[in-house]
């Protein structure tokens, strides 16, 4: 009996940083539009995507392809985005999925792996540090009221 050669992925891996860009584009476009996050990056973040993805992509280009052209944090951009909206566990969750989506449809091998392995590693550090940071759910006070508890004055 004759073996059948696999057919080849017509998706490549991630190369250069032209395919960071072209991954990062197709997200965003993604994530903007998205029910569920989408509001977070056009109401509360207000991307500006023509200053974003230069910076994300060189984020991307530096983990997959060690080139080290991204020196920026991308935590403590998140920081004031939490304080606004609360990120959780099912943002995350929805991020994760729309980016694992973008990546396997358009491109597949060793560093679109490392493109969704690393994602996740992102995602769960970022939600967990998020933990400790103020957040809208903090304030449970009524009507900006704050109760504080003072000790008595000694005579």
């Amino acid at each position: 009996m004759a073996s059948v050669d696999p057919v080849p992925d017509a998706r490549g891996d991630i190369e250069t940083r032209d395919d960071c860009e072209r991954l990062v584009r197709a997200f965003y476009a993604r994530a903007m539009d998205d029910p569920i996050i989408g509001f977070i990056f056009v109401d509360v973040a207000k991307l500006d995507l023509d200053a974003h993805v230069p910076q994300i992509s060189s984020f991307w280009e530096t983990i997959l392809l060690g080139t080290k052209t991204y020196d920026g944090n991308p935590f403590a951009a998140h920081v004031p985005l939490h304080a606004k909206v609360e990120l959780q566990e099912g943002h995350f969750k929805r991020w994760l999925g729309l980016w694992f989506g973008t990546v396997d449809e358009l491109f597949a091998g060793d560093r679109a792996n490392l493109a969704k392995v690393h994602a996740l590693r992102v995602a769960q550090a970022f939600h967990q540090r998020l933990q400790a940071f103020p957040s809208p759910s903090d304030d449970a006070s009524p009507a900006g009221l704050v109760v504080t508890q003072h000790a008595a004055k000694k005579p």
